[in-house]
């Protein structure tokens, strides 16, 4: 299981936030709803329970890049090792900036930590292609996009987040790095 994010605790402790796709395995414990896109027992869920025995509930069933919520209704918005699985994580970080009124706090799988090693960065112009639908996005539940810390701010830059912090690597999962996106 995952240790304690103490950057996490730092900027969002007194804060409400929506986690996305949150899991018992990796909790952030902080004052949160849990947002999935399965409200049963999808194959996460089921590595969920296999890592530590039991899995976080589910609050509201919502795609992660289309939220069931008001303009700036919420703090934060977190995520763990989700980003990725966006065909377009772009639409989805504009969503969670939506939403949130001060940080979006994503930790975001590093290729040279994770079984994505031997895959090429997605490149920049992908990203552009794919929000502006240029391209087929692609389909399924798996890793979608490919970074490492400087590929991901350079993406940031691009389409005007404005990062407040970083950390590299994460101080909680291990395998990726953190970035604070601040609304």
């Amino acid at each position: 299981m995952a240790g304690d994010s103490q950057l996490a605790h730092k900027l969002l402790d007194g804060l409400k936030g929506i986690e996305i796709g949150g899991g018992a395995h990796n909790a952030f414990h902080l004052d949160t709803i849990n947002v999935d896109k399965y409200k049963g027992m999808s194959r996460f869920k089921e590595e969920e329970v296999k890592a530590c025995g039991s899995f976080m509930p589910v609050d509201v069933v919502s795609e992660g890049d289309d939220l069931p919520f008001e303009d700036k209704s919420y703090d934060f918005v977190i995520s763990s090792h989700v980003i990725e699985h966006f065909p377009d994580p772009i639409k989805a970080i504009k969503e969670w900036h939506r939403v949130a009124r001060k940080y979006i706090f994503m930790i975001v799988p590093h290729r040279d930590r994770t079984f994505d090693r031997n895959r090429e960065l997605t490149p920049l112009q992908e990203f552009i292609d794919r929000h502006e639908g240029k391209i087929p996005l692609p389909e399924g539940d798996d890793h979608h996009s490919v970074w490492n810390l400087q590929s991901f701010l350079e993406m940031c830059n691009y389409f005007g987040f404005k990062v407040y912090t970083t950390e590299d690597p994460d101080t909680k999962v291990g395998n990726g790095f953190t970035v604070v996106l601040e609304i």
